[in-house]
């Protein structure tokens, strides 16, 4: 296959996946949506984790949140889980890596928050660690995935699994779902004022 045919190949697997995904997981980003907006609404607070990429998605949206994502509004809350090196480097050497999440949660979350744990496998340790310490919490767990996405999607209330197993076009739906949903909390914050 040459150059050519290989991105053409890529940008068609993108679009079938893109819309397997509008067919199969639309109502559960409206559900997204509705909770995120909840949480926010009454004083809440959203809590991001993930791996490599999907470490850099939890920052990309808490940064969305925190800054704008279109339209100027106040500021939401919102924290990557991933970000700060001291908390992730004493809790992997002094614990174990599998708790570098779940501790961070059950010091910051609180009932009526949202924790969201991306992983394109569903088999992310301490992902699930953060999950089960939300849910214990009393704070809703929500998951980002691919195919099959367990046990991640059992370890949540909510749980977006986009229709591959393909890591890159997990990552690329991940992050236009998140867009969509940034606009859509976005909007109802503002319809709020």
């Amino acid at each position: 296959m040459n150059d050519t045919a290989r991105i053409q190949a890529a940008l068609q697997d993108s679009i079938d996946v893109k819309r397997r995904f509008v067919e199969t997981q639309l109502s559960i980003v409206l559900k997204i949506c509705d909770r995120l907006t909840q949480v926010l609404q009454s004083g809440g607070t959203i809590y991001l984790c993930g791996n490599g990429g999907s470490a850099a998605d939890a920052q990309h949206i808490a940064a969305e949140f925190v800054g704008r994502f279109l339209r100027e509004r106040r500021a939401l809350p919102a924290v990557a889980l991933t970000t700060n090196t001291s908390i992730l480097t004493a809790i992997g050497n002094d614990y174990d890596f599998r708790v570098i999440f779940s501790r961070q949660v059950q010091a910051q979350a609180r009932p009526g928050d949202a924790v969201v744990g991306i992983s394109t496998s569903g088999k992310s340790p301490n992902v699930l660690a953060a999950m089960a310490a939300a849910r214990e919490i009393g704070a809703t767990a929500i998951g980002f995935t691919g195919e099959p996405g367990e046990p991640l999607g059992q370890a949540c209330d909510l749980c977006l699994k986009v229709p591959t197993s393909s890591t890159p076009r997990i990552q690329e739906v991940h992050i236009m779902a998140w867009h969509m949903i940034c606009d859509i909390v976005e909007q109802r914050i503002v319809d709020q004022k």
